[in-house]
């Protein structure tokens, strides 16, 4: 028989509540796809209006499978209370409208920042078609919307729609989901290596590339590893405005044909790592080659943050750093 979540504790509703690492994943649709792979119903939550402060936005989400959570709303004291609401939606299929903070219903739970989140939570089937079409537009790397009132749930194309858009009386929303974010990286150096462990660990979709590197795997899973010319794999993976591309082999016949092709076919983000002595004849190199000036303009030459220092892990920060500006969606729109 299963148990009633509304005599649990919170903290019994979320796994690893005492370490929230779930709060780590701003993606939703990796746990989503597990769940449906496992024919098991999930419980999404996406905030869809904030009023005064908050740590989070319009159109952040949470993912709830049984007690496992992806994503998190306030760092704080709700998540545990809207985990409980999940449980409740997963039983009775029934939508709920969670509103927190200020003009809340539930006097007994604050928020520090003094704002308020209104939160809608839908369920979703295990052979849901809107699920499984918005795990397969992320796996063509195109964007598309969650359209629902909670109940009927279909995926639109989306690709100039803003990240959350939603009619009130009764609620509607549409929630933009952009293909993955992927960074690819050529080279085998400690800098390269620092940067592709730092990009899976911050959640990208990553790609280590070495032109005849070694057999063995990488020695981090969450990485792809390809023994391939940037030239050959680029065509072949596909490259758009969510992929930032980075050359760190410090071989130009290798790095100069990966940037422009990520330049050619509008990678978000193109760079290549080497002292700034190499740069005019660099780009002298891609110009000659066809790279536009507008193309060239978008190259990143000694990439990263000055100031933070050159260590592997000091420069891999500050790439890293400016790839999530550049792929951010709301600068693109702001």
């Amino acid at each position: 028989m299963a148990e009633n979540p509304d005599t649990l504790p919170a903290d019994m509703l979320i796994a690893d509540a005492d370490w929230p690492l779930f709060g780590w994943s701003d993606d939703v649709r990796p746990a989503l796809a597990a769940a449906l792979a496992d024919g098991r119903p999930a419980a999404l939550a996406t905030l869809y209006r904030v009023e005064g402060s908050a740590p989070r936005g319009p159109g952040a989400q949470m993912l709830f499978v049984g007690a496992q959570a992806s994503g998190y709303f306030s760092g704080d004291c709700i998540e545990g209370d809207v985990a409980r609401h999940a449980a409740e939606v997963l039983a009775d299929g029934q939508p709920r409208h969670l509103h927190y903070g200020m003009g809340s219903p539930w006097i007994d739970i604050r928020l520090r920042c003094g704002g308020a989140l209104h939160i809608l939570v839908e369920r979703i089937a295990p052979d849901s078609p809107a699920a499984q079409a918005l795990l397969r537009n992320a796996a063509e790397r195109r964007p598309c919307l969650w359209s629902s009132d909670g109940t009927a749930q279909e995926v639109l194309p989306g690709r100039d729609a803003p990240l959350l858009a939603t009619t009130q009386g009764p609620l509607h929303i549409r929630r933009r989901y952009d293909p993955p974010r992927r960074l690819i990286v050529s080279g085998g150096d400690p800098g390269a290596l620092a940067l592709a462990r730092l990009a899976a660990d911050a959640q990208f979709d990553t790609i280590l590339l070495r032109p005849g590197g070694p057999n063995a795997p990488a020695p981090f899973a969450a990485v792809r590893y390809l023994r391939e010319e940037p030239a050959d794999a680029l065509p072949r993976l596909g490259v758009d405005r969510w992929t930032a591309y980075v050359g760190a082999t410090h071989e130009d016949h290798h790095d100069l044909s990966g940037c422009f092709y990520a330049l050619r076919h509008g990678a978000g983000y193109v760079a290549m790592i080497g002292a700034k002595s190499r740069a005019a004849g660099r780009r002298a190199a891609l110009k000659a080659a066809g790279a536009t000036p507008g193309e060239l303009a978008r190259l990143h030459l000694s990439p990263g943050i000055a100031g933070l220092g050159k260590a592997p892990w000091e420069v891999a920060v500050g790439i890293l750093a400016e790839v999530m500006q550049a792929l951010n969606p709301a600068r693109e729109r702001a």
